[in-house]
């Protein structure tokens, strides 16, 4: 989907990545920085038409996405649901009245190639449409020529400015606090899947570098009902141990040494309600 497309364009973790959909929860930056200049691709969550809570927080956080960026990547799936579904976000990019290219995602699964001509005659029909590419990020063969071909239309419409945004050498513009949040929430979609309710929320309370060969991190997985917490702690506290192990790696693996890494899970009833913690958390609704 959109987050592993992320993480292949900029060549780095940057974008969760799970089987569960709807999982992004705010805009992630992502940068790729190059001779010709640099772009930022930003994953958005996906589009819902929702007005209280979180639901509203991530309808927000889609629609000021698009009217922020210079440049749109409607990234359609082979398995949506409906041909509606598609012509849903065509048309909302579309009404943008911005350029926009699609990207047509797991071509590699069988007996669905014919979605992808149908989805490009839907693309066809928009004129502000300027380019489709099909992709599949599964297959290793042939993703730098796909990820050269994407930079490339992504970079034709982008306005010219004087110096880069960020940093040529950053591959993301977040602290290593909200990416190692994005790393264990992950981690608990992949290991739980469908056991794990959506109602889930990681906070980092303490990353302590004072130990430059072993920083220490201390973070909280929230959940919505005391009855979820006995799912993410399992048999013994062997699910949250599993959880621990496979973020810590992860996590190393971003920030380039051993970590330590001490996880709990907390109950805090009905969270998404809860205007006050969902900003502490940093999902903010005005």
């Amino acid at each position: 989907g959109k987050s592993s497309l992320m993480n292949l364009l900029v060549q780095e973790k940057v974008s969760i990545v799970t089987a569960k959909p709807q999982t992004t929860r705010r805009r992630v930056l992502g940068i790729v920085s190059r001779d010709e200049g640099q772009i930022v691709f930003v994953d958005a969550p996906g589009v819902l038409n929702a007005s209280e809570g979180l639901n509203r927080f991530l309808s927000q956080e889609a629609a000021d996405v698009i009217e922020q960026s210079d440049v749109l990547m409607a990234v359609l799936s082979v398995d949506m649901k409906s041909k509606e579904m598609a012509e849903k976000i065509i048309q909302l990019v579309d009404e943008s009245k911005k350029p926009w290219f699609a990207v047509i995602t797991k071509t590699d699964l069988k007996d669905l190639e014919r979605r992808v001509d149908v989805i490009k005659e839907l693309c066809a029909k928009h004129k502000s449409c300027f380019g489709v590419v099909a992709v599949s990020t599964k297959e290793t063969n042939g993703q730098k020529a796909l990820r050269e071909e994407i930079l490339k239309l992504a970079g034709l419409h982008l306005p010219i400015t004087p110096e880069p945004l960020y940093d040529v050498d950053l591959f993301t513009p977040h602290s290593m606090k909200e990416v190692v949040t994005e790393i264990i929430r992950e981690r608990c979609f992949e290991i739980l899947h469908h056991e794990l309710p959506y109602q889930i929320a990681v906070r980092v309370q303490k990353y302590d570098e004072s130990d430059e060969t072993l920083p220490k991190i201390y973070a909280e997985i929230l959940v919505a009902k005391a009855s979820h917490k006995p799912i993410l702690v399992g048999k013994g506290g062997a699910t949250i141990k599993q959880i621990g192990i496979e973020s810590r790696k992860s996590i190393e693996e971003v920030v380039g040494n051993q970590v330590f890494l001490s996880l709990e899970v907390s109950v805090r009833d009905n969270w998404t309600e809860n205007k006050k913690l969902m900003k502490e958390l940093g999902y903010v609704v005005e």
